[in-house]
């Protein structure tokens, strides 16, 4: 399965004010694992930067003005995304945003056309309602190294959300033979089939079997075409 974590910088807030991308970052991910690919440009907004946007990630209009335009990387950007599950950190702006340049190139898709999207701000707030979940606040929840990150950056925090998306989603999924503790965890496993000891049975409670359930739930949204276990339990 292959995805790409996106994100964007922008000169404002509100797409409807006319404000536009001036950053893409992309990492890729293929089967839970992040590889050595990515995408990443700044573009030439051929417009002011509000200065609050520009304090928050500290791109001036100084620094775009030798760089591409959107309609210049829009096929090359399209083709790096490629049918691949996005994995977006609140999905609806930067997809609002992505949208709108295309159809200022003149183009008539849509991100959506092409791409799944996995919105992981809903995935954190289902995951820990009431609390904090931003980026950051994420990064600090499942032990993610933020600690470069004084400013936004749209690869910087692409990488950092493919991190936290991996760790919210279930983290390590596999063990080769190869890599280090992987004869230990081997050793321990054959052990554990053949000296039986006496176990002490605890049931689940309901609010637990919940929870699971929940848990569950959103890994079987996070996969392409389903989780096993659901088409196995069907």
């Amino acid at each position: 399965m292959r995805q790409v974590v996106l994100d964007t910088e922008t000169t404002g807030l509100e797409v409807e004010q006319g404000h536009r991308v001036i950053e893409i970052g992309c990492v890729e991910i293929i089967n839970r694992r992040r590889t050595d690919r990515y995408y990443h440009v700044y573009l030439n907004p051929e417009r002011e930067i509000d200065e609050a946007a520009e304090e928050i990630h500290g791109i001036s209009r100084q620094m775009l003005a030798g760089k591409p335009r959107f309609a210049e990387i829009m096929e090359e950007l399209i083709d790096f995304l490629g049918g691949a599950e996005l994995v977006i950190h609140n999905a609806e702006f930067d997809i609002g945003f992505l949208n709108n340049e295309i159809r200022l190139a003149g183009g008539r898709m849509q991100i959506t056309d092409c791409c799944k999207v996995i919105d992981t701000l809903l995935l954190a707030r289902q995951l820990h309602p009431g609390q904090r979940n931003s980026l950051d606040a994420l990064c600090k929840r499942y032990q993610v190294d933020n600690s470069g990150r004084e400013q936004h950056g749209a690869l910087l925090d692409a990488q950092l959300l493919a991190d936290v998306y991996l760790a919210m989603t279930g983290g390590q999924v596999a063990l080769t033979l190869d890599e280090p503790g992987a004869a230990q965890a081997r050793s321990t496993a054959t052990r554990s089939r053949t000296a039986p000891r006496d176990l002490a049975l605890r049931r689940a409670t309901a609010e637990e079997l919940a929870a699971h359930e929940e848990y569950l739930a959103l890994l079987d949204a996070s996969c392409e075409s389903g989780a096993v276990w659901r088409r196995l339990e069907s």
